[in-house]
């Protein structure tokens, strides 16, 4: 039996195009095997083993980190960008450090709520 290499896994709206680009902005920047995934093409075995429900999944994008640590929102926005390489894997750390860190959390849900007006957004990416 061969056994895959679990890795990171970026879980995000793909029925959302500002979320689409923006995963596929950070994933071409990535140094190793993490993927992205949007939530629609996940089978009910991938919710299963990244132990999400379609209401998380509605809600915010996710991180799920190869050991099973699951990150929300502007934790998943952090560790996907601290994934990759150069000056975005340091805004990726700086994100995780006060007062930063509660600057992102304050900030993620203002985004996600309006994130059909910003650049890529479209009507599918109302909440």
């Amino acid at each position: 039996m061969v056994t895959q290499k679990s890795t990171s896994m970026l879980v995000y709206d793909g029925d959302c195009s500002f979320c689409t680009r923006s995963a596929h902005w950070v994933a071409t920047r990535w140094n190793g095997d993490e993927r992205t995934v949007a939530w629609q093409s996940m089978t009910a075995d991938e919710f299963a083993n990244a132990n999400l429900s379609l209401g998380d999944v509605q809600k915010a994008v996710w991180w799920i980190a190869p050991d099973g640590r699951r990150s929300r929102g502007h934790l998943a926005i952090a560790h996907a960008l601290r994934a990759t390489r150069g000056w975005s894997s340091v805004l990726g750390v700086v994100i995780l450090v006060p007062p930063f860190r509660w600057i992102a959390g304050a900030a993620y849900p203002l985004v996600a709520r309006w994130r059909h007006r910003l650049p890529g957004g479209t009507p599918a990416c109302r909440i």
